[in-house]
């Protein structure tokens, strides 16, 4: 399917808009002709920065609201074909620490879109942004969808329930709705601040400042990464097709790779640096779910999704534009 075809002159509307997989999902819709309104809260640690859309602020609406706001959703759904919903938090060790604020954000604000969609805009396509995460410790490998749920923290649990009242709104109340579990997704404009959003973005930082990256543990774990383009492509996959209208599906890659093996290579392709093994801290001890890397055939067998971008060339690429742009970043 051309996606870029499918989505010219779609009414489009992103929630966590301004975050990193909502804004390089803006600047691919604005490229094929799509009217986009983004919505973002910009709450501190959330991931949100103007930044990210520089380059097509005069082509995207941006509206600065609480996904939580009822009044606000049921007035931005109204008109819309398509919401790719990414709005929330990232952080696992946040969700343990104020498990109350995660499960207002990840469940609360589910439900509050999901009832301005059935009430305003029932035929509106929503695509939610579910996570690996949600797995927990894998017992076999690779996952597949039919693969027990059993989170490892807050943030997991309170994930799975916001993925599963969207299937739950697909099923009852006829809400075209989908659901795709992605991995650890990676490239321009991610948060690179802390490691609140992913352990690479920290890494990409210390890496350009020179300074060395710690690899928990012995780092032998097995993980898969999917290029931000290609999470793109499979996201506008789902919204455009109507197979996958109440469906799960994992995102995955065609490489694994340890995480040892991945900081020498981030290394190398760097030119600068090094890496050391430190011991794991407890709290993140406790949460680490080991290996993992994600069965995908369903999302190609059904969509025709690949990923797209090795993982050598998504870190090059990422690095460039962080060599560029880390004075928005840092």
């Amino acid at each position: 399917m051309n996606t870029a075809t499918h989505y010219r002159d779609a009414d489009v509307l992103i929630t966590g808009g301004l975050g990193f997989i909502g804004s390089n999902l803006a600047h691919r819709l604005v490229a094929a002709g799509a009217r986009v309104t983004l919505v973002d809260s910009l709450i501190p640690h959330y991931g949100g920065n103007l930044r990210n859309i520089h380059g097509i602020e005069q082509q995207v609406t941006v509206n600065i609201a609480d996904v939580r706001d009822s009044y606000s959703m049921a007035y931005l759904v109204q008109g819309r074909d398509v919401l790719f919903n990414l709005a929330g938090q990232t952080a696992h060790l946040d969700s343990m620490t104020d498990p109350f604020a995660d499960l207002d954000i990840k469940c609360r604000a589910q439900l509050t879109i999901l009832e301005a969609v059935r009430q305003q805009n029932p035929q509106l396509k929503i695509v939610y942004a579910s996570t690996r995460q949600i797995y927990g410790k894998p017992e076999y490998l690779p996952v597949d969808e039919r693969h027990l749920l059993q989170p490892t923290d807050v943030n997991g649990i309170n994930k799975m329930a916001g993925e599963w009242y969207h299937i739950l709104y697909q099923r009852v109340y006829g809400i075209r709705a989908c659901a795709l579990r992605l991995t650890n997704t990676i490239g321009p404009r991610m948060r690179v601040r802390d490691a609140r959003q992913t352990f690479l973005g920290i890494w990409l930082r210390r890496i350009i400042d020179g300074e060395a990256i710690e690899v928990f543990g012995d780092g032998t774990q097995l993980r898969d990464f999917t290029y931000v383009d290609d999470a793109v492509e499979a996201l506008l996959l789902a919204g455009a097709t109507p197979a996958a209208d109440g469906q799960v599906f994992n995102l995955g890659a065609d490489e694994r790779i340890s995480l040892a093996e991945l900081a020498a290579l981030l290394v190398e392709l760097a030119g600068q640096g090094q890496y050391r093994l430190v011991a794991f801290p407890p709290e993140r001890k406790m949460i680490d779910i080991g290996d993992y890397y994600a069965d995908d055939r369903l999302i190609r067998e059904r969509l025709g999704w690949r990923p797209a971008v090795t993982l050598r060339e998504g870190l090059l690429r990422t690095l460039a534009f962080y060599r560029c742009e880390r004075g928005h970043y840092w």
